[in-house]
């Protein structure tokens, strides 16, 4: 590691001082014109040099090193247009079409090296080709999580090669009110075993059901499962400025208990929706340091959930909630939260 090399190196105070009288002692001889080196001088000045060349390259090599920051999830979706309509009844997050032209910017500004795109299954369905572009035009900043419909098992055979497809790293689901039956009466069964053998990572999210997700985590040991936005779905959240029909904590305990299970990590997600405060939304803190304890860093992940509270912060507040406002995260806890994690989790290796 960088920081052992480094603490190889350091010079403690008595060294310090030690050099500071010797510099002071050889300068002074110097200016009476007196002085002659002698060998012993000429080594403790040889060692002295390369212990300060050795701490500069160490300090150089840190300072090279740039924390890399992973959105887990953002949605994009161009213009309904009638070559590329949306699915009828369609109602998008923001007035606009939340585009590549607008995404990229907005990354930079914020310091975003990388976005998992989750294409928005209200509008899109199950289309991934807009991804798709975002992925081929600026490579290595974009991967996507590709939709499928859970009551759907003729899509068993094509998740073999779901990863083909380019840019596809795994499948999320979102489990509304209407599809939380499948998790217990056999119509999603097929999923999960296809799911594993095909070594697809899974995000969720549902709206009071996180706790189904133990029985599938056990069963599947080998199933990579993802919670979103720390368990709480769209029905579960505080309508701001109000304490009632406030389900969030019972959302965080639910989404808590499944840390035992090692094939579960969870997204440190959409904060601003969860919050009825303004940044840096300080009753969301007590859930994400909860969630944090009990999963640890390697499996929390970072991310915004941007277009569904776009005005409740800036992209960067969003960054800065996490590297700036939770001080019980060490500089470690940051690099893997905030990208190496979910990195990690998904096998994102392209550069």
């Amino acid at each position: 590691m960088i920081f052992n090399i480094a603490s190889q190196f350091a010079v403690t105070p008595a060294e310090a001082r030690r050099a500071d009288h010797h510099h002071v002692v050889t300068k002074a001889i110097e200016q009476e014109g007196h002085y002659m080196p002698s060998r012993r001088h000429l080594l403790t000045g040889a060692v002295a040099t390369g212990v300060a060349l050795s701490m500069q390259r160490a300090t150089a090599a840190v300072a090279q090193q740039k924390r890399v920051i992973v959105d887990s999830q953002v949605h994009l979706w161009p213009a309904s247009t009638p070559e590329r309509p949306w699915l009828p009844g369609a109602k998008p997050q923001l007035p606009e079409p939340f585009t590549i032209e607008r995404v990229i910017p907005l990354m930079d500004e914020a310091g975003v090296d990388r976005v998992v795109i989750v294409p928005p299954v209200s509008l899109e369905g199950e289309r991934i080709d807009y991804a798709q572009e975002a992925v081929r035009r600026y490579p290595g900043r974009f991967a996507i999580m590709a939709r499928v419909a859970l009551d759907k098992p003729d899509r068993a055979a094509r998740l073999a090669t779901w990863r083909d497809q380019p840019g596809v790293l795994g499948v999320r689901l979102n489990v509304g009110p209407g599809e939380a039956a499948w998790l217990t009466d056999g119509t999603a069964d097929w999923f999960w075993q296809a799911a594993e053998k095909a070594r697809l990572p899974v995000m969720f999210l549902t709206e009071g059901q996180t706790s189904l997700f133990a029985r599938i985590a056990e069963r599947h040991p080998q199933l990579t499962l993802i919670i979103d936005h720390m368990g709480v779905g769209a029905g579960l959240r505080p309508r701001p400025g109000s304490s009632e029909n406030n389900m969030v904590p019972e959302a965080i305990v639910q989404a808590a208990a499944l840390a035992k299970y090692a094939n579960v990590s969870v997204k440190l997600s959409s904060v601003p929706l969860i919050s009825t405060e303004p940044y840096p939304f300080r009753d969301v803190i007590p859930h994400i340091h909860r969630l944090f304890d009990a999963y640890g860093p390697e499996r929390c992940h970072w991310g915004t959930d941007l277009t569904n509270s776009f005005a409740r912060a800036t992209y960067r507040q969003r960054v800065t909630q996490f590297t700036e406002e939770l001080p019980f995260l060490s500089e470690s806890d940051k690099d893997w939260i905030m990208g190496r994690a979910i990195l990690a989790r998904l096998r994102w290796t392209s550069s």
